[in-house]
């Protein structure tokens, strides 16, 4: 079996933490390894943004590809600009198939603007069947957007119904995102299936902490909080930092210092190149929390972040919208509590006083209490750890991928 899978905007061997990387650069990158390991064919089809790039890469190995299609300027390009080099980037990927002489049994598209390449493929391929995840939802982020500039746009809204209408399957992470788009979308629910995103276990596991620290930099009687992810209003940040300068001052000591580690955007250009998000948290730091530090770390490999999550006392995700939350789910199988907000696929992902715990978004106090209670009890975290190794289990990638082979089976006919 022949898989096209369509992640336009965004490269899945792209560095985390920028702009538009994060978990659907993960997700789509593993998922393609371990279809290749299951004897599924895919190539992985994104826009050129470097014309320096070799424009098919090997890298996620089993003989599937990176393709890389020249669609309008070979240069990063904001979301907003992208729409317009869609069929640009259907006709190119045409081009590549005739060429290579392929056949796609489906086409696996990922987030609204992938949907709709992937429907003119469908159509210029006689009818291959499409499977669409979204991975985010424009309706939802108007929801809790805090501005303007935060809110989807009608082209995104109504590019997200197109693909709703024209997919012959829908992939869900969890209940709650089925719902959302039964509620928002009046989406059929035939086509809908519920299938989480996966974690690489062979990747993502505990080691041991003073190992841990010792990679990134930390002494062993440092203690860490972190956030990874992208650093824009939706993650809630600013919930983070605001509970920082909330801390009991008695759990900050020579002997056992805390500090909180953001992992995600650039804090290290100029005024002028650096996002208003990031100059808006970095303000707030310096004002707040004087007494335990912020440290903004910047992008990080993949590769590090087992490091990192294992060095951590305690993961926060803050956010004001997950579709899933595939960070807690890494720091999850690294044996590392998780403190989420209740939105989303968080809510189901991270089992309240069991794994981690939940709380309301946008509450520092709480977030504060948790963090305080967390950084107090080592007995705590140490249970709390040892279940979240074991949930993780849950979604390795091998169960996921089947599930995922079983829907293109189903479609296929």
């Amino acid at each position: 079996m022949r898989i096209a899978m369509l992640s336009y905007h965004t490269c899945p061997l792209a560095t985390l933490g920028g702009k538009d990387t994060g978990g659907m650069n993960v997700y789509v990158r593993d998922l393609t390894k371990e279809l290749g390991k299951l004897g599924i064919q895919v190539d992985v089809f994104t826009r050129s943004q470097d014309e320096h790039v070799p424009h098919v890469l090997h890298d996620l190995g089993f003989g599937n590809r990176v393709v890389h299609i020249q669609a309008g300027p070979e240069e990063p390009k904001g979301k907003s600009d992208l729409a317009k080099y869609i069929p640009e980037f259907a006709q190119g990927i045409k081009k590549f198939a005739d060429e290579k002489g392929i056949i796609y049994d489906a086409i696996h598209s990922h987030y609204w603007m992938s949907g709709l390449a992937a429907e003119i493929l469908s159509k210029a391929w006689g009818g291959t069947p499409i499977v669409h995840m979204f991975h985010t939802l424009g309706e939802m982020k108007n929801r809790v957007a805090r501005s303007e500039e935060e809110l989807a746009g009608e082209e995104r809204l109504n590019g997200e119904r197109q693909v709703l209408a024209s997919a012959k399957r829908i992939i869900v992470a969890t209940m709650a995102e089925l719902t959302q788009l039964r509620f928002l979308y009046k989406a059929d629910a035939n086509k809908l299936t519920i299938i989480p995103p996966g974690v690489d276990t062979s990747h993502f596991y505990p080691i041991p902490k003073d190992e841990a620290k010792e990679f990134i930099g930390l002494k062993p009687e440092d203690r860490m909080i972190l956030f990874v992810g992208r650093i824009e209003p939706l993650k809630g940040v600013d919930t983070l930092i605001q509970a920082m300068s909330h801390l009991d001052k008695n759990l900050q000591s020579d002997d056992e210092p805390v500090h909180l580690a953001i992992i995600g955007g650039e804090p290290n250009v100029s005024p002028r190149e650096m996002t208003a998000e990031m100059m808006r948290l970095q303000k707030m730091a310096d004002d707040l929390c004087t007494c335990s530090p912020i440290v903004f770390l910047g992008k990080r490999a993949q590769d590090t972040l087992p490091y990192y999550y294992s060095a951590a006392e305690v993961l926060v995700m803050p956010s004001l919208y997950e579709s899933f939350g595939m960070v807690a789910l890494e720091a999850m199988a690294c044996g590392t509590p998780v403190i989420a907000s209740e939105v989303g696929g968080l809510g189901y992902l991270v089992q309240n006083g069991i794994t981690g715990y939940t709380i309301p978004d946008s509450d520092p106090n709480m977030l504060s209490e948790k963090l305080s209670l967390l950084l107090r009890d080592d007995k705590l975290r140490a249970e709390l750890a040892c279940r979240a190794v074991g949930d993780a289990r849950n979604y390795e990638w091998g169960k996921i991928a089947s599930q995922i082979i079983e829907v293109y089976k189903e479609i296929v006919g």
